[in-house]
């Protein structure tokens, strides 16, 4: 095992955890604020990348194409939204409809404009197009066209961005939902708008990361997206566990989810270069999520065992 090869890829561990912890912030606000398991992910990921991708090889600055991509993703949370409030479909069934849906859409937006046709499913390259965001050719180099300074950047503007939105007054109420719905109502909240809401936004940010993720790696891909609630969820749990008594702040919250897709991305990498077999990536991806996940409740169960064993005494 050669050391130095590690080191030089945990640069790149590095920049891929900054592009999917703008990924995992989506996932807390639906997860944590709203106490939505939303299943979308998977599918407005890949649309993110999809919108991005054709955009820019029709000549779309790659700017305004993660904008666009962004409202893609909005209008894929709007779906969720409208499936879980209007029809009354639970929230969990409701993406994982939307995201069954997606795939065919990503489809259709990859054929847009390219001699593809049929092969829709086929990755499409964005490689030779210049002016990239974020680029994993760049991700060794030591000046500004790093991907890690401009995630850095992007990274501290979005945890602002969410800062200052949650701490408004309409907010304020989407944690009002989240938190107490029936309560939420009484004082006048409409829970369903909330929650639609929630789920755009939410929605809206991971396309934005497919976006990213689309430019980092030179190419989008409709089957990009799979897996990606399980490693939002992994990052949002990591971030807890180890910063939860630290990080009281929402800010700091949402910070502490970035750090776990560091996390989770440099653990990965360590472990792939200790020779791990990449087919069985997968298999422990779900152990981490599940230790994680299981780690408060060993905590808690201890703590009571702790205190039964001192009234005993």
């Amino acid at each position: 095992m050669n050391f130095a090869q590690l080191l030089n890829q945990l640069p790149g561990a590095v920049a891929q955890g900054l592009i999917w912890g703008v990924m995992a912030i989506g996932v807390y606000i639906t997860f944590r604020i709203l106490d939505i398991a939303d299943l979308t992910v998977d599918g407005s990921i890949a649309t993110g990348g999809a919108v991005a991708a054709i955009l820019i090889t029709q000549g779309v600055h790659p700017w305004l194409a993660a904008l666009i991509a962004f409202l893609a993703g909005m209008a894929a949370g709007a779906v969720t939204g409208v499936f879980h409030t209007v029809m009354g479909i639970p929230a969990i069934l409701a993406g994982i409809l939307t995201q069954l849906a997606l795939y065919s859409v990503n489809l259709r937006i990859q054929g847009i404009g390219t001699d593809l046709g049929s092969r829709a499913n086929v990755p499409l390259s964005i490689n030779k197009y210049k002016n990239m965001l974020v680029s994993l050719r760049n991700v060794g180099s030591f000046t500004l066209e790093n991907p890690i300074w401009l995630m850095l950047l992007i990274t501290a503007v979005l945890i602002g961005l969410m800062y200052w939105f949650f701490g408004t007054e309409y907010g304020c109420g989407l944690r009002a939902v989240g938190a107490n719905p029936q309560m939420a109502r009484a004082q006048g909240i409409n829970t369903n708008s909330g929650k639609l809401t929630g789920l755009m936004i939410s929605n809206g940010i991971v396309a934005f990361c497919g976006a990213l993720m689309a430019q980092y790696q030179g190419f989008s891909d409709v089957s990009m997206g799979r897996g990606a609630i399980v490693i939002g969820l992994a990052a949002v749990i990591i971030g807890e566990v180890i910063f939860g008594k630290l990080f009281r702040n929402f800010a700091l919250k949402l910070l502490a989810v970035s750090i776990g897709a560091i996390i989770y991305y440099l653990v990965i990498q360590i472990v792939l270069w200790l020779g791990l077999n990449t087919d069985d990536l997968k298999l422990l991806t779900a152990l981490v999520v599940a230790l994680f996940l299981a780690a408060p409740h060993w905590k808690t169960q201890v703590r009571i065992r702790r205190t039964k064993g001192g009234e005993k005494l």
